[in-house]
């Protein structure tokens, strides 16, 4: 939930399709976190002050002001300070066991495999000044390949670790809206025969978290065009 004064800033780019400033914001909101929104330019992020914060330049970053306004950035980290320092109840995540480390290897997998795949076909299909075709079809095959590694972990069961929702399956989400910009004709393809993935993030998709982003997308880009 956003407020004008809260606990949390996020920092996030000003564009509605950015989908790692989407999952941090989506664990906050899960979490019921209260934290504004800091929306940058594209050249604000590369400057002071914000460099300050994260000499990285990129979204999102996380300044924890209950936490003498300790700054972390790269989402997956920020994901995994806010379930170790304030999912008490474990919610979201595990304690212990080997499940605990089952969540990391997701939240690994999505950063090193769904992230970086995802957004290079989405730069070359739909933002590169000239159209390569044979790496389009390379990273649109490795989207595919991705969605299949999903879709078979999902097979007869309801989530990736254990038997409830943890940020391991939430990660995941935001770059899910992205596959239309990244397939674009090729969408139908790639997510044909994965009837779990498309189960399971059709039912993260109905999560009041998820729908109050996809809301904001919606509005932000009706008002784009």
């Amino acid at each position: 939930m956003t407020t004008a004064k809260s606990p949390f800033t996020l920092y996030s780019i000003d564009f509605p399709n950015s989908p790692n400033p989407w999952k941090a914001a989506i664990v906050l909101e899960e979490l019921g976190l209260e934290y504004n929104i800091v929306r940058l330019g594209v050249f604000a992020v590369k400057q002071k002050p914000y460099t300050d914060l994260n000499p990285n330049g990129r979204t999102p970053c996380l300044v924890d002001h209950n936490n003498n306004n300790f700054a972390i950035w790269e989402s997956i980290a920020i994901i995994k300070y806010l379930v170790d320092r304030y999912d008490t109840e474990k919610r979201l995540t595990y304690a212990d066991g080997n499940n605990k480390y089952l969540v990391d290897q997701w939240l690994l997998y999505q950063a090193s495999g769904q992230g970086p795949y995802f957004g290079q076909a989405t730069w070359f299909t739909s933002f590169h000044m000239q159209r390569v075709p044979s790496v389009i079809t390379r990273y649109r095959a490795e989207i595919k390949r991705v969605l299949g590694v999903l879709n078979a972990a999902l097979e007869g069961r309801e989530w990736l670790v254990g038997d409830k929702m943890t940020v391991a399956d939430l990660v995941f989400v935001p770059w899910h809206f992205i596959i239309p910009f990244a397939c674009k004709e090729d969408t139908e393809w790639v997510l044909k025969d994965i009837p779990n993935y498309n189960r399971w993030m059709a039912q993260m998709t109905e999560l009041p978290s998820v729908q109050t982003f996809l809301g904001e997308k919606r509005d932000r880009l009706s008002k784009d065009l």
